[in-house]
């Protein structure tokens, strides 16, 4: 479980494939305190954790590395070749008892791939302009939540499939939605309560 605030920015080291795709991810977290088996939020994919080393050399990052299933690859941008050496990740260790809750909870279980369509400054912000999938976009409310690249951040319009948010300058520096341009694809969660909300509207709860 997450929160979608980011904690790290990530970058990916290396990428192969050996039955499932394994990812080198470096970090600047502590892997003294992170076990193999643990679960960290990888651009919002919910990733286990398999091996762990220090940085040395050329390579001055530690890492930790993930295996990523046919299953997330159809679900994420990973699958649309996303991620490739050299790019930056929003990473979130998982929430434990007692942590703040600063964004919304979050499972790490990707429902889908949006569009980015615009990117256009207002002020000191940044309003992104997405088109999600036409099967998600229902559950998607203005003022409600989002979790977006692994980044908990709230609706502000909807028209049809495409819904707009704003990133204030802190974001974008803590995050790697400084990066963000037109036709990126994003992964993208829908909030849980929207999702039980809808499906109890279906049995006319």
């Amino acid at each position: 479980m997450f929160t979608g605030i980011i904690t790290d920015i990530g970058q990916v080291l290396s990428v192969e494939k050996a039955g499932d795709l394994r990812a080198r991810i470096g970090t600047r977290h502590d892997i003294e305190t992170i076990d193999i088996g643990a679960s960290i939020s990888c651009d919002g994919v919910c990733l286990t954790v398999v091996a762990l080393g220090k940085g040395d050399g050329d390579m001055a990052r530690n890492w930790f590395e993930v295996e990523i299933s046919a299953e997330t690859l159809s679900k994420t941008n990973i699958g649309q070749g996303g991620w490739a050496p050299g790019k930056r990740l929003n990473l979130e260790r998982a929430l434990k008892v007692g942590d703040e809750l600063g964004g919304h909870i979050v499972s790490g279980h990707v429902d889908g791939v949006a569009q980015v369509v615009s990117v256009a400054s207002e002020g000191d912000s940044t309003r992104v302009t997405l088109r999600a999938p036409a099967e998600l976009a229902r559950f998607i409310a203005p003022k409600g939540s989002v979790a977006l690249n692994g980044t908990s951040l709230t609706v502000n319009e909807v028209e049809g499939c495409d819904f707009g948010v704003n990133l204030i300058a802190h974001t974008r520096e803590v995050t790697t939605w400084g990066d963000v341009a037109p036709g990126d694809g994003v992964n993208l969660e829908i909030d849980t309560l929207a999702r039980y909300v809808a499906r109890l509207q279906e049995f006319g709860g």
